[in-house]
């Protein structure tokens, strides 16, 4: 397990070393030429899930599991901390199943006493599973991440679905901490979003095909390449979005999966997102370049953020969701 959780990382870093095209660049935003506002006038807070944000950006689950993760999530947990900015743990399987390992995970509370975190465990778990989870980080809310691509191509992966869908709506209902439903980087159909509404869900974190690509990393695993063909499975963030449109009077839609810079989170929080999450250039800026340096860029795009926002006459995040998008 702790081998596996480290192979993750490595193959990850190693698919952020390429900048890549992006649905996000179909996406066009229509700017006003004469604005009216002051960029000391713009708000770019938010909420989801009755959390309140005073940025529209989260760190979003990566890793835990390992001597080397627990690293990386210590120094996670201080960028958020520092940038009062929500972060989400990784998978929870390894410390449910081995207790020794839950320190590489709850590093991110010691480490970040008052800050908002998202506890994540599969769908494969119950409620009971899901409670120890929350507990262990004293989660804020709990992710429920949607894999199943990634499950099949993995030679260890589960088999068995048949529960998934009972699993989450018996927590939606019995957990006392908000639920998220999140993909892994496929994105997700306008069926799985009708099909988690039924089930009762409140969030879904979209999470598209466009940034970290587990199909290929898990295939990066096995040197005889196995299920290669899988590696371009899934749902764009944009598309995503688009699908997620139907929903959004019922259902608070957060977006990640391949957001590069600003201007792509402006796009995702104006095609209806509550929040944004980013999670690979975070993971290769808190590794190659340090906390200060992380952090900065943090900083930096909260600043470009509103700068684009003035540019677009758009005063708050939710007044985001009224300007005219046009599609390439």
């Amino acid at each position: 397990m702790e081998n596996r959780k480290d192979q993750h990382v490595a193959f990850a870093l190693q698919q952020q070393a390429f900048q890549k095209p992006s649905a996000f660049d179909d996406v066009i935003l229509e700017h006003v030429s004469l604005p009216h506002l002051n960029v000391n006038d713009v708000d770019i807070s938010t909420s989801f899930a009755g959390l309140k944000l005073s940025s529209p950006l989260y760190i979003n689950a990566m890793t835990g599991g390992s001597e080397k993760t627990k690293a990386i999530n210590e120094k996670l947990a201080e960028v958020a901390k520092r940038c009062h900015i929500p972060i989400a743990s990784g998978s929870l399987s390894s410390a449910l199943k081995d207790p020794s390992l839950s320190e590489s995970f709850t590093v991110l509370r010691d480490k970040n006493p008052d800050g908002l975190i998202f506890a994540n465990i599969g769908a494969e778990y119950d409620v009971e599973a899901a409670k120890r989870a929350v507990s262990l980080l004293q989660a804020d809310a709990l992710q429920i991440h949607l894999n199943v691509i990634q499950e099949i191509i993995m030679h260890e992966g589960d088999r068995d679905f048949s529960m998934w869908k009972k699993n989450i709506e018996d927590i939606v209902k019995t957990l006392d901490v908000p639920v998220i439903v999140k993909e892994v980087g496929f994105g997700m159909s306008a069926q799985t979003f009708e099909a988690l509404k039924q089930l009762g869900v409140k969030t879904i974190d979209v999470s598209g095909k466009g940034g970290t690509n587990f199909a290929q990393i898990e295939n990066d695993r096995y040197k005889d390449e196995h299920m290669s063909y899988m590696n371009d499975m899934g749902i764009t963030t944009v598309q995503s979005l688009k699908y997620s449109k139907d929903y959004q009077d019922e259902i608070e839609i957060l977006a990640s999966g391949g957001i590069r810079n600003p201007l792509d989170v402006v796009k995702a929080l104006a095609m209806g997102a509550k929040a944004v999450g980013i999670s690979g250039l975070i993971l290769k800026t808190v590794e190659q370049e340090g906390v200060d340096k992380t952090v900065a860029l943090i900083k930096k795009w909260e600043a470009e953020i509103k700068l684009i926002m003035v540019a677009l006459d758009v005063q708050n995040i939710n007044d985001l969701r009224k300007i005219h998008i046009q599609y390439k």
